[in-house]
């Protein structure tokens, strides 16, 4: 089956030997240039590599490899293997290789990054996670030094001076959330020197069909603290006491909905509402929908874990506490009021960025992992990326034994019992391989109380990962691990202590046992399961167990009348087998269906967001802010700047109609006194002295309209121009906020549109561009309102006392972006238009 899949994914664009003949050729030429790298001293291996034309010289190239070689023996203590060396070179071409588990793909990363950094590039190498980052960024240190480059990592912990520090080296190792998280945080900073992320040139994906595939369906999301209403505690106790009748999960277990009864019932307990009234349909009933989520959808010990007095949420993909992140729209709040904890601040989002539109930003992208085969569609469509298959260094003696397949979960559990009992008592090491923390618990206690001894590796003690997993491979050792896709540490045969004797010992016992407790969604995570035994040559043997209760079987398949076991022990042979593989290539069909769905969908977004940052850049870089509002509001630019009273043109006109009657009076008076006969010469000397006075009082109120208008203090151009700039990426931030809110409400009642006979997609289009063509209009208007009302200083302006607050906390959201799955996927079609 294995083969033939990835004969399949091959004639979809993946290719096995995509110019290896070349690459072979350049390594044989390396080998001449091996006593030549050997005698160079420091300073000299330094200047030769910067003298290598690696791009085009293929002489340079095969000189390069000699001296990576040399590197790496000296540095590290490794030499690398010339498959290593043909893996780093198609990564300097853009591939993306497959190599196996435990042929040394961190080392082949780190020579590709030093080749592309002898080319001019700045190097990302994007993880799938914070340990491997940090860990690979100290193990390769000292090759990177080897030919002068630096090398740093980010991680959770890194400060921004930090972060910043570390972009600026030539080889800056981070998760695929730290980098993109970065991205989005730039996108709140007021002043360029604020920026932390550089501008992106080489991506280096290590495990890429994890980041690149399983990651590209959780958008990253950066949100900020709002006073947004959470679901209270009477709705909370209401939700709690329902029963299965008052309401209906959907059959993919996504999305729970009241019934007629449960609306009665939630109706009545609440004190008689009506919850489809105007009162309570925008509030009451979004808050029990939110609530009956958390109780009937999110799982503890599943999604999410409880420590230390919080929630937090588990990465499936990883198995690991995904840090600093939240689920959106009151939902976190939900969850915590449903465990008894402290309730925390609502939020909004505030940005978001796709994996996609994260690794599109990079012009050069290449990577490498155990299983890019099977991935190489997706791969081709979403990235343009190509596969090159790297064969190992020794052939993989593995036995991979046909799956174990029973009727039911109890019974499948009671099998694997039985058989790592059997493994065990022979010392053979065994690795059971779990989907989620609670099925790793409920299968170490039946097997404790089997007399097996087990560690278990979750969310709960993944700080203890690295111990964990290198002692795997120790004889007797039972482990029990959710998802080991991206553990990134191979487990050695005998242990951690590097005893060749107990290495040995392993080795006659048959090596690792891999025990599989079911098929994931797709034959990828099977294989990186697999993977972990049979390294470098190594004997080993891998099963999984499955049942036709596997979420992957009844998500993906039904059947009028379950099957029948024909055994006692509720096995079900070969048509169980056959049951399991159609359900796997059902989810993995669904997946690609839902991968290409939300490419679709947020492929317009990102377009907009490309926009938005573009003009976001133009503001924070130059003087763009200053030179607009200047033209657009001069009387109120002149009057900051002290140039000119702000006196507007109906004070003005009042002022002039005021003069005209009180100078008409004054004449009617003289002439007056002169008809009486009056002196001439008194006259004179009267109109003189009135027309002085007239001057006199004219100068007067002239002063008094100079103090009143004119600013004591006139505001400096340098501080007027970041005045500015912070407002007009003030409005420009808000209004995409608000765009963003209106994109996820739109898309989360689209797929209604089909009921309609209307392309959900072209809907969808439509209104998200009708709303962000008005955008730019708006975020300008509101500015120029801001600008001529706000007070403004010589010291600035304080945002915060003009009703323009940013966020001060912000976090980011877990969302799975699948809502168009199963059904409502298959209603969707092709893009229309390209956003211009």
């Amino acid at each position: 089956m294995g083969k033939l899949t990835n004969s399949m994914w091959r004639l979809l664009g993946a290719q096995s030997s995509r110019n290896q003949s070349k690459s072979i050729g350049l390594i044989k030429d390396a080998e001449t240039h091996t006593d030549w790298a050997a005698g160079l001293d420091e300073a000299d291996f330094r200047s030769e590599a910067e003298k290598l034309d690696i791009g085009s010289d293929a002489g340079d190239r095969a000189k390069f490899l000699a001296l990576a070689r040399e590197a790496a023996d000296r540095s590290l203590g490794l030499r690398p293997f010339d498959v290593q060396l043909q893996g780093a070179l198609r990564m300097l071409e853009g591939d993306v290789v497959e190599m196996a588990t435990g042929e040394g793909k961190t080392l082949v990363g780190a020579i590709a990054a030093i080749g592309h950094v002898l080319e001019g590039h700045q190097v990302h190498i994007i993880s799938v996670n914070d340990y491997l980052a940090t860990r690979d960024a100290e193990w390769m240190a000292p090759l990177f030094a080897a030919f002068g480059i630096t090398v740093s990592a980010v991680s959770e912990n890194s400060t921004r001076a930090e972060r910043k520090r570390s972009y600026v080296g030539d080889v800056t190792y981070g998760s695929v959330n730290e980098i993109g998280f970065d991205v989005l945080r730039d996108q709140l900073v007021l002043s360029e020197d604020q920026l932390v992320s550089p501008t992106p040139d080489v991506a280096i994906i290590d495990e890429a069909d994890s980041v690149l595939v399983d990651e590209a369906l959780i958008p990253l999301v950066l949100a900020g603290s709002t006073d947004a209403e959470v679901p209270d505690q009477a709705i909370h106790d209401v939700v709690s006491r329902m029963k299965n009748k008052h309401f209906d999960v959907d059959v993919d277990g996504r999305n729970v909905s009241l019934t007629d009864e449960g609306a009665a019932f939630v109706e009545e307990e609440l004190g008689g509402i009506n919850l489809y009234d105007e009162e309570h349909v925008g509030t009451t009933l979004v808050h029990v929908n939110i609530a009956m989520h958390a109780h009937h959808l999110l799982e503890r010990d599943v999604h999410y874990i409880v420590r230390d007095g919080g929630v937090h949420l588990i990465n499936a993909s990883r198995g690991r506490v995904a840090q600093l992140q939240r689920w959106p729209d009151g939902m976190q709040a939900a969850v915590e009021l449903k465990e008894g904890l402290a309730q925390t601040d609502g939020g909004e989002m505030i940005d978001t960025i796709t994996v996609q539109a994260l690794i599109g930003r990079y012009p050069i992208v290449c990577g490498m992992t155990g299983t890019a085969i099977a991935a190489g569609e997706q791969l081709r469509q979403f990235y343009e990326l190509r596969v090159s298959q790297i064969p190992p260094n020794t052939a993989n003696v593995r036995k991979d034994l046909p799956d174990r397949v029973y009727d039911t979960k109890a019974n499948k559990v009671e099998a694997v019992v039985a058989y790592v009992k059997e493994v065990h008592e022979t010392g053979q090491p065994v690795l059971i391989g779990t989907h989620d923390v609670a099925e790793s618990e409920e299968l170490a206690y039946f097997l404790e109380k089997a007399d097996v001894s087990c560690v278990v590796l979750n969310a709960k003690n993944d700080a203890e990962e690295a111990k964990i997993i290198a002692e795997a491979g120790a004889k007797n050792a039972v482990t029990v691990s959710t998802q080991m896709a991206g553990r990134g540490t191979d487990i050695r045969l005998g242990g951690s202590a590097d005893d060749e004797t107990a290495r040995e010992e392993i080795i006659e016992l048959g090596g690792l046992c891999v025990v599989g407790t079911g098929r994931h969604d797709t034959a990828r995570l099977d294989n990186q399961l697999r993977g972990r035994a049979g390294r470098q040559g190594d004997p080993g043997r891998s099963v999984f167990f499955s049942s036709l209760e596997d979420p992957v079987v009844t998500r993906n398949l039904s059947f009028k009348r379950d099957p029948v076991s024909p055994s006692p022990d509720g096995s079900m042979g070969a048509k169980g087998i056959d049951l399991i593989e159609q359900a796997q290539r059902v989810a993995e069909g669904v997946m690609l269906e839902l991968h290409a769905n939300t490419w679709r969908y947020n492929k317009l977004v990102n377009q907009q967001r490309e926009i938005v940052v573009k003009r976001r850049m133009e503001l924070l870089r130059t003087d763009a802010g200053i030179d607009e509002l200047k033209g657009l509001e001069a009387d109120r630019y002149a009057e900051l700047i002290g140039e000119r009273k702000p006196q507007n043109d109906s004070d003005a006109a009042d002022d002039g109609a005021a003069g005209s009657v009180d100078t008409k009076s004054e004449g009617a008076k003289s002439e007056g006194t002169k008809s009486e006969g009056t002196d001439s010469g008194d006259t004179n000397a009267d109109a003189t002295t009135t027309a002085e006075a007239a001057t006199a009082d004219a100068d007067t109120e002239t002063v008094a309209a100079e103090d009143k208008w004119i600013p004591v203090e006139p505001v400096p151009v340098t501080v007027l121009t970041q005045v500015a700039r912070e407002i007009m990426l003030y409005h420009l931030d808000r209004e995409w906020a608000d765009h963003l809110a209106f994109v996820s409400d739109v898309r989360a009642s689209i797929h209604l549109r089909a009921i309609g006979r209307e392309s959900p997609l072209d809907e969808f289009h439509r209104l998200i561009l009708e709303e962000f063509g008005e955008l730019p209009q708006r975020a300008i208007e509101k500015s120029r309102k801001t600008f001529r009302e706000a007070t403004i200083t010589a010291d600035g302006i304080d945002l915060g006392a003009s009703d323009m607050h940013r966020s001060t906390q912000t976090w980011t959201y877990m969302v799975h972006d699948n809502l168009f799955s199963s059904g409502g996927a298959k209603t969707l079609q092709g893009i229309i238009g390209i956003f211009r």
